[in-house]
């Protein structure tokens, strides 16, 4: 996963900075009325990105610590948070299935639309155990896949095809499977209804015009029963746009 999310976001950092699936969302309003009121004073962003959430939890914390594997993803949250004058993260790089701290180090983690790019899905769950203090917090928000087989399908070979650093975009019931058995009890389990412009989340990654016309015809090819559950709809013979499914887990360190 570390080259090929390098290959894919290194290039295109900066539109991470300003895509509007990233920067705002009904789960950072969500995630942010979750921790306000917490004790929390050491926090963790685990494959930052252009930080958002590392962003959206600092003034609520006394230090965050925000991992990306790629310099440039860093360096764009860097920025991010210089902007806001946001003076209490740190950026380190690193892995999400290696984190460089020691056990009981962290009161909060975060992960944000990241971890269906992750090859090791359980070793990320647990480091995120490992590192977090007993009856520490994980939030988990990430893009899923329908709990219909043929959904499945359908939502995760889209998004290989537009990135190849996808690895796969879990089912819900996958996620609260592996939430446990990594030793989280579940505590909050939020499921949010997810547009993409068709046009702004294929330009994000910079697919080129020839494999954006074929994704887009293979999209409208696709069966009824695809077509309703994902929302696509078209505009002058082509997808205008389409809704996923997104959640925000609340996972507590038994």
């Amino acid at each position: 996963m570390t080259q090929k999310a390098r290959d894919t976001f290194g290039p295109n950092a900066n539109a991470y900075v300003t895509s509007k699936n990233h920067a705002k969302g009904e789960d950072l309003e969500l995630l942010k009325a979750l921790i306000s009121n917490s004790e929390a004073k050491t926090a963790l962003d685990i494959a930052t990105g252009a930080g958002h959430a590392a962003k959206t939890i600092a003034p609520y914390v006394q230090n965050v610590i925000a991992v990306d594997v790629t310099p440039e993803m860093l360096a764009a949250a860097q920025n991010v948070a210089a902007t806001n004058r946001l003076t209490n993260i740190e950026f380190v790089e690193a892995t999400a299935e290696k984190l460089p701290f020691s056990a009981f180090a962290f009161d909060l983690a975060v992960c944000r639309i990241a971890a269906h790019h992750f090859d090791e899905v359980s070793a990320f769950l647990r480091e995120a155990y490992r590192v977090l203090k007993e009856g520490g917090r994980l939030y988990l928000l990430d893009n899923v896949a329908l709990e219909e087989d043929a959904l499945d399908r359908f939502y995760n070979k889209l998004e290989t095809y537009r990135d190849p650093s996808h690895v796969r975009a879990y089912k819900k019931s996958e996620w609260l499977k592996m939430a446990e058995e990594a030793g989280f009890t579940v505590r909050q389990l939020h499921t949010f209804c997810k547009q993409f412009d068709f046009h702004d989340w294929t330009a994000r990654v910079q697919l080129n015009e020839a494999k954006k016309r074929d994704l887009g015809k293979w999209m409208l090819a696709a069966g009824e029963r695809e077509k309703q559950a994902y929302a696509i709809k078209e505009v002058d013979g082509a997808v205008s746009t389409f809704c996923g499914q997104s959640i925000l887990l609340e996972l507590e360190k038994n």
